[in-house]
């Protein structure tokens, strides 16, 4: 089985984005939801989640609460913010146009 693949540069904002859109998550949800979703195909390491989480949250697109998770032990939970949500749709229309110009490329190519 192949190794799972790295994220595309400039993707992972929008997979945690729209990972949280219906729900808010804790960080270990948000990366198993990706994995999950992608059929095992995209796998998010905590020593890049964390950091986007930190730098979404910072520019106020997702905000944090301490509650307790399905363990029983605290745990933050992200969700977005109405700007969250803004940018959502941005990053999506920015992920249309290029996944629009790389399928361009292949059929031409």
């Amino acid at each position: 089985m192949p190794k799972p693949s790295d994220l595309l540069q400039g993707t992972l904002d929008l997979l945690i984005l729209k990972s949280i859109a219906r729900e808010s998550l804790h960080g270990w949800g948000i990366a198993k939801r990706i994995q999950l979703l992608s059929d095992e195909v995209l796998s998010v390491q905590q020593g890049s989640l964390y950091p986007a989480l930190h730098r979404l949250e910072h520019q106020g697109w997702i905000q944090a609460e301490w509650r307790d998770s399905d363990l029983g032990r605290q745990a933050k939970f992200y969700s977005l913010t109405a700007a969250g949500k803004k940018q959502l749709t941005k990053e999506l229309a920015t992920w249309d146009r290029l996944s629009s110009a790389v399928r361009l490329l292949l059929e031409r190519a």
